[in-house]
């Protein structure tokens, strides 16, 4: 009977064993990403608002000591843009444009992050309510989120298999439904990484040298060295052949004529090759979503040197302006300092401070600025801009 009950006590402590709890799941999950030195992951994100779902691919690198490099293109329109942070800074680059935003912030330790796999550690082990959900493919974790720029986003799901890797998270809003979601498909946490993996000047498309006229021209090395442009050079000729014979002085003024005439051609082509530079918005793009008991007041283009400008004032109970222009690609890196923080919108990662928002999308670059309108307000008039196609010219 002794030898029966001892059996009998030890299935029960075998069974016992066996059956995982749910700081168990947690916790080998978390030692995973805690471990690793340096990570890479692929996959898709799915950014839904109340009319239509963007989707993005995704690449997400990480070093150990923030270092952070996340590229990601819409996939709708092709845009694409990069999250980085280095030892210096952190910056949001729009490699089309060679242009950045730099921020001073403490991204991405002051919020969720659904495409960071730190985190989304971070949300689990700081949600002590955390639940634990046994499925047919591994475990569902579900846990509240931080997103202090958007309050509509309260919780989420992370999908494990049942190796507990990351499969999928899904972010939700109070009304249960799915506002994002990202989809891992391979994840690294050996990758290898080094810091200079994450230079900014892997991004900064340098100055294409122009050829002109006067560059494919022969340089005549017994010229003076400071005859530094073809006026000048012309005034030195003229010194020089004024002690020559009258046939030379002849050739000479033969040869200053065509030599105006051609400046004159040269600089013809160069204002037609200008004017060509310059863009124009054809169609003024108006917010589907106003405020309440807010209007537009005025609408006023203004001619600039690259294009046309138009500035769109609203006001009533929120008063704010919204200002619209072509985005143009620079030809060296622009770096644009902002005091605020990156928000990601549905087509686009803008740049956020205390009083404005700033972002580009569809070769349109757009400025909000109020000291009346929140955050989410603000994300709201950036997104029903963004579901209207947009169009620009060459003037």
């Amino acid at each position: 009977m002794k030898k029966l009950a001892l059996i009998i006590g030890c299935m029960f402590l075998l069974c016992g064993c066996g059956k995982e709890t749910k700081e168990d799941i947690i916790k080998d999950f978390t030692n995973k990403i805690e471990n690793t030195k340096s990570y890479k992951i692929t996959g898709n994100m799915e950014i839904s608002n109340d009319e239509e779902t963007f989707t993005y691919s995704l690449e997400s690198y990480y070093l150990k000591d923030n270092y952070y490099k996340v590229i990601l293109v819409n996939q709708t329109n092709n845009h694409e843009q990069i999250i980085l942070k280095n030892k210096e800074d952190i910056y949001v680059i729009t490699p089309a444009l060679n242009k950045s935003f730099k921020f001073q912030s403490e991204w991405p330790d002051n919020s969720s992050q659904a495409y960071l796999i730190g985190n989304i550690k971070d949300d689990i082990e700081g949600d002590k309510d955390a639940e634990v959900i046994e499925s047919d493919n591994g475990y569902v974790i579900k846990t509240k989120v931080n997103y202090p720029n958007n309050a509509e986003l309260t919780y989420q799901k992370v999908y494990l298999n049942n190796k507990k890797e990351l499969e999928k998270v899904e972010v939700f809003n109070a009304n249960d439904i799915v506002k994002i979601k990202v989809t891992f498909d391979k994840l690294d946490l050996k990758a290898g990484l080094k810091e200079s993996d994450f230079k900014l000047e892997d991004y900064v498309k340098e100055e294409e040298p122009k050829e002109t006229t006067d560059s494919k021209k022969e340089i005549d090395p017994k010229k003076d060295s400071a005859c530094q442009d073809e006026s000048s050079c012309n005034k030195n000729n003229e010194t020089q052949n004024t002690n020559d014979n009258s046939d030379v002085n002849t050739n000479n003024s033969s040869n200053n004529t065509d030599s105006s005439t051609n400046n004159s051609q040269n600089a013809q082509e160069n204002t037609e090759n200008k004017s060509e530079e310059t863009t124009n918005i054809e169609n003024i793009i108006y917010p589907l979503y106003i405020p309440s008991n807010t209007y537009l007041t005025s609408s006023e283009t203004i001619e600039t040197s690259t294009g046309n400008r138009v500035i769109l004032t609203f006001s009533g109970e929120k008063n704010f302006v919204l200002i619209e222009e072509p985005s143009i690609a620079q030809e060296s890196m622009e770096i644009v300092p902002v005091y605020g923080e990156p928000l990601l919108l549905s087509e686009t990662i803008g740049a956020l401070s205390a009083n404005s928002l700033s972002w580009d999308v569809n070769d349109i670059s757009y400025y909000l600025a109020s000291t009346e309108l929140t955050v989410a307000e603000m994300q709201l008039i950036a997104n029903s801009l963004g579901n209207t196609t947009l169009v620009s010219s060459i003037k």
